[in-house]
């Protein structure tokens, strides 16, 4: 589906939004605004990463907003993001996208209506920052699954799916990281020193804000799960160190019932009338006496 936005007899600047083209709209489009083939190829690439190209005739921008909804389980590009194509001329801003989009009625509202858009440069920053904003809400959702985990790691016992949760939040944080900072660079060329304003770097700022909250989400996240792993290993450690106490008790034990179960003729302590209550305090006492030892050594 082809719109315009903002039609070039009423503001200084034309704005064509297009939503899930086929082929015969990017034909098109292709042959009327003079869009190049390896353009046209990389936007029909639904895994492709955020990009900053200038073609000559227009500069193309590949950016990647963050999807609105997220399953549980999605750890890939395409999964977490949906991707936006711009082609940006001194006239024209054409946007290209997949799934319904919300923001370009809701930027022609609170910018160019407002006047504050006066040419595709300042239209095209209000595309980035919105797309950057939508970054912003799953960043508290992941804190709040950081803490959810950190919970019951510490807090409760574990769950049997509990690992399988970290690493798949993990990859969600590692994936949306890097395409922010694949964005880097579409960033610095919006806010180039040469068209630089009030507007670029809040842009900029909200994207180095975003960026420094993931980095610190990263960072959380590879500490929590080296945390799990070594409270695993602890509660291993544990039970190794509870089965190695009760073998240390029955050792003894076994070693004397081992030595009066051989059933030798010439065994004399077989034909005592107290020798079975005999062994059987000499068991007891040798049991005693390795639970005294343990206990003044603090292994109980």
């Amino acid at each position: 589906m082809i719109q315009t936005i903002a039609a070039p007899s009423q503001y200084p600047f034309e704005w064509i939004d297009v939503t899930d083209p086929g082929e015969e709209e990017l034909k098109q489009l292709r042959e009327k605004y003079g869009l190049h083939d390896s353009s046209v190829k990389d936007w029909l690439q639904p895994d492709h990463l955020p990009k900053y190209e200038d073609v000559g005739t227009y500069v193309f921008i590949i950016f990647r907003m963050h999807s609105e909804q997220v399953g549980t389980e999605a750890d890939t590009v395409t999964e977490l993001t949906n991707k936006l194509a711009i082609f940006m001329t001194r006239d024209r801003v054409i946007t290209m996208h997949r799934k319904d989009w919300g923001a370009p009625e809701v930027i022609r509202e609170q910018q160019v209506d407002q006047h504050s858009c006066e040419d595709t440069v300042h239209l095209v920053n209000e595309i980035i920052k919105n797309c950057i904003a939508t970054y912003e809400a799953p960043s508290l959702k992941l804190t709040k699954d950081i803490e959810y985990y950190e919970e019951n790691m510490f807090l409760k016992n574990r769950k049997a799916s509990l690992l399988k949760g970290l690493y798949y939040l993990r990859r969600r944080v590692e994936v949306t990281r890097r395409i922010l900072m694949l964005s880097h660079e579409i960033v610095d060329k919006i806010d180039a020193p040469g068209h630089s304003n009030t507007y670029t770097r809040d842009t900029r700022d909200l994207y180095v804000k975003l960026h420094n909250i993931y980095d610190t989400l990263f960072e959380n996240m590879n500490h929590l799960v080296m945390v799990y792993f070594s409270i695993s290993s602890q509660r291993t450690n544990e039970i190794v160190r509870v089965l190695t106490v009760f073998s240390v008790f029955f050792m003894p034990l076994t070693f004397i019932v081992g030595i009066y179960g051989m059933n030798f003729d010439f065994m004399p302590e077989l034909r005592l009338k107290w020798g079975y209550p005999a062994v059987m305090i000499l068991m007891g006492g040798i049991t005693f006496g390795i639970y005294v030892w343990f206990k003044r050594r603090g292994w109980l």
